[in-house]
C-alpha cells in the first residue's frame, strides 16, 4: 500500500530541502530515543527530527490506520464527516481517515509542537490544536475519533482515564490502534474490557464482545504490507522495495454495529488443491478447511489475508 499522491508530494517536498544524511541521522536518534523509553519531553526536539519522524513512520501508520479503519466501516453504517485524530504526530492517521471519507472537519491534536508544524505544513485544511492526552478531557468532539500508537505513552490509570475521554468525545465510532506486538495488544484488551463495561459497542476486528477467546501466551495482530521509497529505505536502513507493518486495533461504536461472523486470524496456509483458514468466530476459535470442491468459497478464501472477514 503507498500513501496518497498528494501526501506523497508533500513529503517529498519538504524532505527534498534537507540533506539525506542529516534525515538519517534524526531517524536513528529518534529510534534509539524510543528503544532507550525516554520519557522526558520533548521526545522530538525540533523540527528536523519531526520531518524524519515523517519520513521514517508516516507510511507505516497511514497503512495501518488505512486499513483499520476500512475494516471497522465495513462493520457498521457509519459514514462520520467529522474527525478528531488524538496524539496525531504529523498527520497520518487523519490522511488514512480522509482517504476513506469524505470529511467537512478535521482537528488534529498534538503535544509537540514540532511535530504539529510538520502535520500542518502537510495538511493544511486541519486545525491543529497543541493538546496532552495525559492531562485532561477533549476540548473538541467529532463522529469519528482516532488515537494511533499513542497509548503506549501513558500509564495504566493514565490510560484508562485518557480512554474515557476519547470515547466521552466520539460522537459515532473510536478506533485505537497499536503496535501489533504482545505489549500493544495487552494494552488495548484491557481498554477493550474497560469500554464495553461502559455501554460501549465492539465494531471490530471481534466478531463478539465476550471475552476473548486466545490463549494467554497469544496475542491478536494484523499486518499490513507497506511500500517503500528510496528515502524511506534509507531512512530504515533497509533494501527491499516493502515491509510489513504489524498492528493490532479495537473500533468501538454507540450503535449497533454489524461485526464479521467470523475472520481471519492468520495468514491462510495455502496447499495444492485445499485452503486452511485460522478464524476467530462468534462460538470462538475455529479451524476451517476448504478444497476444491467449496468452488467459490474456495477460491475466495486463497485471496483472503490476516484479518479479513469470512
Amino acid at each position: 500500500m503507498e500513501m496518497p499522491d498528494e501526501l506523497r508530494i508533500a513529503l517529498d517536498t519538504l524532505t527534498g530541502a534537507v540533506p539525506r544524511e542529516r534525515l538519517a541521522r534524526d531517524a536513528r536518534v529518534l529510534s534509539e530515543r524510543y528503544r532507550a523509553g525516554c520519557s522526558h519531553l520533548p521526545y522530538v526536539a525540533s523540527d528536523d527530527e519531526a520531518l524524519a519522524y515523517a519520513a521514517a513512520r508516516m507510511p507505516a501508520t497511514y497503512c495501518a490506520v488505512y486499513t483499520a479503519l476500512r475494516y471497522s466501516l465495513g462493520c457498521t453504517l457509519l459514514r462520520p464527516d467529522s474527525l478528531l485524530d488524538v496524539g496525531a504526530g504529523t498527520g497520518a492517521a487523519a490522511w488514512a481517515a480522509y482517504s476513506l471519507l469524505d470529511l467537512s472537519s478535521v482537528v488534529c491534536l498534538e503535544r509537540e509542537g514540532a511535530m504539529r508544524r510538520i502535520g500542518e505544513a502537510l495538511m493544511r485544511n486541519a486545525q491543529w490544536v497543541s493538546y496532552d492526552l495525559s492531562a485532561c478531557a477533549m476540548p473538541h468532539r467529532a463522529g469519528l475519533v482516532v488515537a494511533s500508537y499513542v497509548l503506549g505513552e501513558l500509564g495504566e490509570s493514565e490510560r484508562i482515564r485518557a480512554v474515557e475521554h476519547l470515547w466521552d468525545a466520539a460522537d459515532g465510532l473510536l478506533l485505537l490502534v497499536e503496535p501489533g506486538t504482545p505489549a500493544g495488544y495487552a494494552r488495548l484488551a484491557r481498554v477493550r474490557t474497560h469500554l464495553l463495561s461502559l455501554g460501549a459497542q465492539l465494531a471490530a476486528p471481534c466478531p463478539h464482545g465476550e471475552v476473548c477467546p486466545l490463549p494467554p501466551d497469544d496475542w491478536c495482530h494484523y499486518t499490513c504490507r507497506v511500500a517503500r521509497s528510496s528515502l524511506h529505505r534509507a531512512l530504515k536502513g533497509g533494501d527491499v522495495p516493502y515491509e510489513d507493518e504489524k498492528f493490532c486495533y479495537f473500533a468501538f461504536t454507540r450503535g449497533t454495529p454489524s461485526p464479521a461472523t467470523a475472520r481471519v486470524l492468520r495468514h491462510p496456509e495455502i496447499h495444492s488443491g485445499y485452503t486452511t483458514l485460522e478464524l476467530c468466530t462468534h462460538e470462538g476459535l475455529s479451524r476451517r478447511t476448504l478444497s476444491r470442491k467449496d468452488g467459490e468459497r474456495y477460491k475466495r478464501a486463497r485471496k483472503l489475508s490476516t484479518g479479513d472477514q469470512f
